[in-house]
């Protein structure tokens, strides 16, 4: 099956061409576990101090992640996998649910968040998994390059307002993200997981 995609490079005449990059599958899965991670630094007690910043990070992540699936990933799947169409709307809708609850977070709400990330994570983990059995490697790491394009342009702050579905959100959401990005620099705010201290380990 193919996956419609977005206006890309041509790939060429050579039948056994593969594009350069990694996987949307892959890029996803990792972010996943990214935030669950920082989650847990987050709200484990056992896990003192905190990061500091990890808060501001979390939400910047979070809201570039989220962006950047609903420009490409959950389009694609919607396109690969008509009977997954339910789960993606319900994805959309959880989606905008979290950002809500990531716009009025505070320490004493991190729990809330906390559990709408798993839960995001489970849900859209499902439907990787999915897209992983109906596309191509190439389709897959095509996705992969847009999808990291379109997270260095998206907001880092949740936006709960703005359209969650192609073509408005890849016209609204960068736009929205260059504002944030200025506010960024000049607040200083940390807005990458590599902005944070390690966890020390005994």
């Amino acid at each position: 099956m193919t996956v419609p995609l977005p206006p890309l490079p041509p790939t060429g005449e050579d039948e056994h061409y593969r594009p350069g990059g990694r996987s949307i599958a892959d890029i996803v899965d990792t972010e996943h576990r990214q935030l669950c991670e920082l989650v847990r630094r987050l709200t484990d007690p056992d896990l003192e101090p905190a990061p500091e910043g990890g808060l501001e990070v979390l939400t910047a992540a979070l809201s570039r992640h989220l962006s950047a699936e609903e420009q490409y990933l959950l389009p694609a799947v919607r396109a690969a996998r008509p009977e997954d169409t339910e789960r993606v709307d319900r994805v959309i809708e959880g989606d905008a649910a979290l950002l809500t609850a990531l716009k009025a977070m505070t320490a004493d709400r991190l729990a809330d968040v906390a559990g709408r990330v798993r839960r995001h994570v489970e849900e859209v983990g499902a439907l990787v998994r999915g897209l992983r059995e109906v596309a191509t490697t190439e389709e897959l790491i095509r996705l992969g390059n847009r999808l990291e394009i379109a997270e260095e342009a998206a907001p880092t702050r949740p936006h709960p307002g703005t359209p969650a579905t192609p073509p408005w959100n890849r016209i609204v959401e960068p736009a929205v993200g260059v504002v944030d990005k200025l506010r960024d620099a000049v607040t200083g705010r940390p807005t990458y997981l590599g902005d944070l201290a390690e966890p020390t380990r005994e």
